[in-house]
């Protein structure tokens, strides 16, 4: 049986990219001068689904990596990425997925590293006390900036929520199968494509230097 190809909405293929260089997969012979690229096709296959909570986990971890690293490409696995609330609250643990596969960050099943270099193990923290959603901090110069999303000046679509109950039941036609879908994804797009570098979406907060808390 030949498998078929995934489909993904169009509007995918015009969210830019993350590109990020990864000393591990230089070292490895995996990347050529372990550059990588993540599209957000990538967090859609971690995660399994596109909705609002992976857009922006894309969006802020993009934002923050350019904050991070304004003149030079972001180094994967020199990253430390904390979280606010407990991995298991809300949507938390969606968002730090996102995060780990693009900053190479892990928890404590990480990667242990080689000959003390690249480790990955314990960059990935949840319940860590701060103001902002997220902490990005980079290993190498200690420098950081925090991170929160704020969905209320993009809405969904009605549409999507008059039309759920009945999907999630059973009760939906394939009409309206297809039509919750496009709407749910319409606020996906609007929010990767028109908000993107929205700051009343995606909110920077510079941390000082040394500061335990932002």
């Amino acid at each position: 049986m030949t498998a078929t190809a995934p489909s993904f909405p169009p509007f995918f293929d015009a969210v830019p990219a993350l590109r990020v260089l990864d000393p591990l997969a230089a070292f490895l012979g995996a990347a050529r001068d372990g550059l990588l690229e993540y599209r957000y096709a990538d967090v859609v296959r971690l995660a399994g689904h596109s909705c609002p909570t992976v857009a922006t986990a894309f969006l802020a971890t993009r934002a923050a990596l350019r904050a991070l690293y304004p003149d030079t490409l972001p180094r994967r696995g020199e990253v430390r990425v904390e979280l606010r609330d407990a991995i298991d609250e809300g949507v938390t643990g969606v968002i730090g997925s996102v995060a780990g596969l693009l900053t190479g960050a892990a928890g404590a099943g990480g990667f242990h590293g080689i000959g003390g270099r690249f480790a990955r193990k314990d960059l990935l923290a949840y319940g860590v006390p701060m103001r902002s959603e997220l902490r990005f901090t980079r290993l190498d110069t200690g420098a950081a900036i925090g991170v929160s999303i704020d969905l209320r000046s993009v809405p969904g679509d009605p549409r999507a929520m008059q039309l759920m109950p009945r999907c999630l039941q059973g009760a939906a036609s394939a009409e309206e199968l297809e039509q919750f879908g496009a709407a749910w994804q319409e606020r996906v797009r609007r929010l990767l494509l028109e908000h993107a570098d929205d700051p009343a979406v995606i909110v920077l907060e510079p941390v000082a230097e040394g500061a335990l808390h932002d």
